[in-house]
């Protein structure tokens, strides 16, 4: 893990080498393309369900409103009725969080519920490591990844990049899937 270093401004945070900045803000925060080793998964609780809410909100906001479709109301409702802490994890980088990702087990695939990255962290790799994690999971179990997005959503461009294909659209989501592939141990 990389050390912290003490910066003159306690609203910036060390990540390692090199500093990045947010693109909303453009305020210093954390390095660029992140290795996969900085970054850690740690269990969720049925505690962080709050705090896992507010980083969804704050992951979806923009997109769901250029759809017309923002409400942080039924946005907390619709997570907390499928709220698993068992399959949640926190994304780490740092010691903060910076994410979540909700992965459950089907019988014949893997459900890729959830994963948010906070905005100002996107763009850096931390998402593209955490999915190489449940690929490395379902190719083990010889078994796709499922997974759902909102249509209009940045979000359906990281997934057709990262190897899923398209295989549904309806009025509001896009649906995914990405198949397995032999694991090499099995190989």
């Amino acid at each position: 893990m990389a050390s912290r270093q003490p910066v003159s401004n306690p609203g910036m945070r060390w990540c390692g080498a090199s500093w990045c900045y947010d693109k909303r803000t453009k305020d210093k925060a954390f390095r660029v393309n992140t290795p996969s080793n900085l970054i850690e998964l740690s269990a969720a609780a049925t505690g962080d369900l709050e705090g896992l809410v507010a980083l969804r909100i704050e992951a979806m906001r923009e997109s769901v409103e250029r759809v017309g479709r923002f409400d942080p109301a039924r946005a907390r409702e619709r997570f907390a009725a499928g709220f698993s802490p068992e399959h949640t994890h926190h994304i780490v980088v740092a010691h903060a969080r910076v994410g979540f990702v909700v992965v459950k087990p089907q019988s014949d695939h893997l459900l890729l519920d959830h994963l948010y990255i906070q905005p100002g962290m996107q763009g850096q790799g931390i998402g593209a490591a955490v999915l190489a994690r449940v690929f490395a999971q379902a190719d083990q179990a010889v078994v796709p990844v499922c997974v759902g997005a909102l249509r209009g959503s940045a979000s359906n461009r990281f997934y057709l990049r990262h190897g899923f294909t398209l295989v549904e659209e309806t009025a509001f989501d896009n649906y995914y899937v990405r198949p397995c592939r032999t694991a090499p141990e099995l190989a």
